[in-house]
């Protein structure tokens, strides 16, 4: 297909397929990843200086042809606060926080939606319809909106009241349901399938992982193309630390990190809703759906991941692993957060608790330098 620099590929099979039009799943159900024919060479580094500083400033890295204009609300570009006295209390060399709570829609899901959207619209989407644990749902409405297609999100009645008036300020159609993100899922897709709508579940569509992806490569770029040792992410459907490491393996095999520059990655949950955690410490392939989810990091509660298999891929390949926190403990994370001036929802808090467990464990050791991920706005949990 003319001008398209890209191709899909089964994360499962070996089934490709060209990127014109509307894509969902695989036929044997798995998640499509973007295969591109072609990386920028690590001499044109200088270029991104002089472009503006949002995520579709890589559009080289990017699903997006010469001619293709993004759907932006000026997402990305979020910051890396240094926590040097946590660090030195820590004994870490260097502890970053990237704040992704300053993002278009106050979450790290503007990257994904903003991505996702502009190739359903250029590939003709009518209607968007998404289940959500909150924040995801913030952000469809806000970019569907800004595509000027109609948007219908599930929430569970339990999702916080200010998401739920920032999801209707955005004009979407939301319905509340008593359950929890699956049970919505099946309805997102069930009304789909009958209107001729376009399903914007996580992994039900190939490219919110690549405007995801993009905080590896903004993590890169603001330490001078160098990385740190170790990433700590809190995981829900995954698609966040899956892009991460999608753009290290990226990076490297364009050749601009080497491949002992990798970070190992940390897959953070919660204990009342750990799937990854489960499958990783029984060694298996794949989670297993989690039954009755409960906790308050609403974007944790993700009981059946479809990117499940990808995440366990990704600890494993980075020599990271898996950790389950207490909400108490995460909380405490979220507090503790805010001392550094840093506005934490639940997940964000749920990283620095999960550190000191990866401390104590030895699987992060004194002397690293460590990411964690502020992947919300606590405002829109209050």
């Amino acid at each position: 297909m003319s001008g398209y620099h890209w191709h899909l590929e089964c994360s499962e099979c070996d089934a490709t397929a060209e990127p014109h039009g509307l894509h969902t799943v695989c036929e044997c159900g798995a998640p499509w990843l973007v295969q591109y024919h072609s990386a920028p060479d690590p001499k044109t580094r200088s270029k991104y200086l002089e472009r503006p500083w949002c995520m579709w400033r890589y559009r080289e890295w990017l699903p997006l042809r010469a001619e293709d204009r993004p759907v932006t609300l000026g997402e990305g570009a979020t910051p890396m606060v240094p926590a040097a006295e946590l660090s030195k209390d820590l004994g870490l060399e260097r502890l970053w926080i990237k704040d992704e709570a300053l993002n278009a829609t106050g979450s790290f899901k503007a990257r994904g939606l903003s991505a996702a959207i502009t190739r359903a619209a250029l590939g003709g989407a009518n209607l968007f319809t998404v289940p959500t644990a909150g924040n995801a749902g913030v952000a469809t409405s806000a970019y569907g909106k800004r595509a000027g297609i109609p948007v219908r999100v599930w929430a569970p009645r339990s999702t916080p009241d200010t998401i739920l008036r920032q999801i209707e300020v955005f004009g979407a159609h939301l319905e509340l349901i008593d359950g929890h993100i699956g049970d919505c899922g099946k309805l997102a897709q069930a009304y789909s399938r009958e209107h001729e709508g376009f399903d914007m579940s996580t992994l039900r569509e190939p490219y919110r992982i690549e405007g995801k992806k993009t905080m590896g490569l903004e993590i890169a770029e603001q330490l001078g193309w160098k990385l740190p040792d170790s990433i700590v992410y809190p995981t829900g459907g995954g698609t966040g630390l899956i892009g991460m490491w999608k753009a290290f393996r990226e990076l490297r095999d364009a050749g601009w990190i080497a491949d002992d520059q990798r970070p190992k990655l940390f897959s953070v949950q919660s204990a009342g809703c750990a799937p990854v955690v489960k499958a990783y410490e029984a060694g298996a392939d794949r989670p297993e759906p989690w039954p009755n989810p409960e906790t308050v990091a609403f974007g944790l509660r993700v009981p059946g991941p479809l990117g499940g298999r990808l995440i366990l891929r990704g600890l494993k390949d980075t020599g990271g692993s898996a950790v389950a926190v207490s909400d108490e403990a995460l909380s405490e994370g979220s507090c503790d957060l805010a001392g550094l001036g840093i506005d934490a929802c639940p997940e964000g808090g749920a990283t620095l608790a999960a550190l000191k467990v990866l401390m104590d464990r030895g699987e992060i050791n004194k002397g690293e330098s460590v990411v964690l991920f502020n992947t919300g706005a606590g405002w829109l949990y209050r």
